[in-house]
């Protein structure tokens, strides 16, 4: 019985990282725009820029050829950065077939119209199922053979159960959930709480302070997570604790990264020109203070690690109210 071919567009870590570990169960061709990435995948099997030191497996095919890639596919996993998920999806469309479900790996929102991305895929592709694959996966730390866990998630169970197999394997463990709204918010608002703990961090803040950050931070996510049709116990889960724990501790996060170097003083535009890689947190800050003054939640740290990335406070300055002095009720936001 010949296996089903996976699509994966997105040659950077993750996406090449998925295109990867889904070889064991499928047939998998993997999109890359860079024809250096892509000889490199099909010649060397590596990926030197993304993921230096890595062995990529023997039957991972890569192309550039974006039609040529999608034309087959039985499934279609979407690896493309928040703002250019909707163009390269909409190019994909004219050469998919029908009904191909589509799954994203993208921890953003869309600009300016605040959409998840599973959102971008029923604009997109209105009669294809969408889904998403979220969790604490660091990249490097999976291709390095270390166990990890994640969270499929899905509205049509039957069709989620089908899939779970194509993605799990022993060290990779894939959990289902139907709660696509919860799992695909947890992977966006925990970038965002990654920056404020990383400021922390740059300043020297302490183990304790770190802890305090993210449990408030897992509060404030879980409150707008629920505001926006999100179930409670999704964000206690491997899409929302377990990820939030993974970026905001991990010196491979992107986001906290640059909550780091903030922490130390350094402006924002400097540490974007150092980064080879999209920190999603960055980007998708304002849009989720938006989401939460339309929602009508207090979100005090999504707040106030805007502030500091628009410039209009320095990360001493906020790091106060972070932790204010003045505390109420531990239920009670801020």
């Amino acid at each position: 019985m010949s296996q089903p071919h996976v699509a994966v567009l997105g040659g950077g870590s993750w996406g090449t990282t998925v295109a990867a570990l889904v070889t064991r169960n499928a047939d998998v061709t993997l999109w890359a725009r860079n024809p250096a990435t892509v000889r490199e995948i099909n010649e060397q099997h590596s990926n030197s820029t993304y993921l230096p030191g890595a062995s990529l497996p023997d039957k991972l095919a890569a192309s550039n050829d974006l039609g040529a890639v999608v034309a087959g596919a039985e499934v279609l996993v979407m690896a493309v950065p928040s703002q250019h998920f909707r163009a390269v999806l909409s190019e994909a469309a004219r050469h998919l077939r029908q009904g191909v479900p589509v799954i994203s790996l993208t921890k953003g929102l869309e600009m300016p119209t605040h959409l998840r991305m599973t959102e971008v895929i029923n604009a997109v592709l209105p009669q294809h199922p969408a889904g998403v694959l979220t969790g604490p996966n660091l990249a490097r730390e999976i291709m390095a053979g270390k166990a990890a866990a994640s969270v499929i998630a899905m509205d049509d169970e039957g069709l989620l159960l089908l899939l779970q197999p194509l993605f799990h394997s022993s060290l990779f463990r894939v959990y289902t959930n139907t709660d696509v709204i919860g799992c695909e918010l947890g992977g966006v608002l925990k970038n965002i709480i990654a920056i404020a703990v990383g400021m922390g961090d740059g300043m020297g803040a302490g183990d304790n302070t770190r802890a305090a950050l993210i449990t408030r931070g897992l509060a404030e996510m879980t409150r707008l997570g629920v505001a926006m049709g999100g179930q409670a116990e999704t964000f206690a889960g491997l899409a929302g604790m377990g990820d939030m724990i993974a970026t905001c501790t991990s010196p491979q996060s992107r986001n906290h990264h640059v909550g780091v170097e903030l922490g130390k003083g350094r402006a924002m535009q400097d540490i974007i020109d150092d980064m080879f890689m999209v920190a999603e947190g960055v980007k998708s800050a304002p849009a989720v203070l938006a989401l939460a003054e339309e929602h009508d939640i207090e979100a005090p740290m999504v707040r106030d690690v805007c502030r500091v990335l628009a410039g209009e406070a320095t990360a001493s300055r906020v790091f106060r109210s972070l932790l204010r002095l003045e505390a109420g009720a531990e239920s009670e936001p801020g």
